[in-house]
């Protein structure tokens, strides 16, 4: 029997459709945390650090119309299938997926500084854990082309003053991203953990940091992602727009 070499997720009752590779690297919920638990205002144009297959970008538009999202993603199968997404949605006037590589990627690439910067980055050091054999997702998950400070010094970059960075990464690594946020002069500001399960410690979390920030961090509640049968939990289930 014939098999898609694409799988497609929908979002919203069907209002927004992701296509993505079925064997090649694949969004996982943390994309779908981070697009729900970033604050974003009227009118701000914003810039997705490692934009995958585009689906942050796509929830963060759907979510709000009159943003401007910019999509920066290294790899040319993942930009491309980010840039389908985009015209599949019909999103191609609010939302341009540049291929480039986000250590060199300037303001001046996205048309002038921004107002929020939001980032799924690699999560494990490069000598840390196996190493996929599949190329697509090794760069993905690990840091290989890109470190924790190469995404917050992109950030800085491309932030104006006063802007703020949110970031999915997972919670063992709370002290390495605090670090790396304020050496750049990027304050952390806000901060939730995120458990698979009641009774289980914190797998991830979302920090926002600012931009010539003040010092002062407000801890939100805790987000739980499961129920004890292993279905999401009601917050989540909204977050998928079901």
């Amino acid at each position: 029997m014939y098999m898609s070499l694409y799988t497609t997720d929908a979002f919203f009752n069907g209002q927004v459709s992701v296509k993505q590779s079925r064997h090649g690297y694949r969004f996982s919920v943390d994309a779908v945390l981070l697009a729900r638990l970033a604050a974003v205002r009227p009118g701000e144009r914003v810039v997705d650090l490692g934009a995958g297959c585009g689906i942050v970008s796509l929830l963060l538009a759907y979510r709000y119309p009159d943003i401007r999202l910019y999509g920066i993603e290294l790899q040319q199968e993942l930009a491309i299938a980010a840039k389908d997404n985009v015209t599949e949605n019909h999103m191609q006037d609010r939302i341009v997926i540049l291929q480039g590589d986000m250590k060199t990627v300037t303001a001046g690439s996205v048309g002038g500084p921004v107002d929020l910067v939001v980032s799924n980055p690699p999560y494990r050091k490069s000598g840390s854990g196996r190493i996929n054999p599949d190329s697509q997702k090794a760069l993905a998950r690990h840091e290989i082309h890109v470190t924790l400070e190469g995404v917050v010094r992109a950030a800085r970059r491309l932030l104006k003053t006063a802007g703020r960075f949110v970031v999915v990464y997972p919670a063992e690594r709370l002290a390495d991203i605090l670090t790396r946020m304020r050496g750049a002069g990027i304050e952390p500001k806000w901060l939730r953990m995120i458990h698979s399960g009641r009774k289980t410690p914190a797998k991830l979390m979302v920090i926002e940091g600012v931009k010539g920030g003040r010092p002062g961090m407000k801890i939100a509640p805790p987000l739980v992602i499961y129920r004890e049968d292993g279905t999401y939990t009601p917050a989540v289930e909204k977050m998928f727009g079901t």
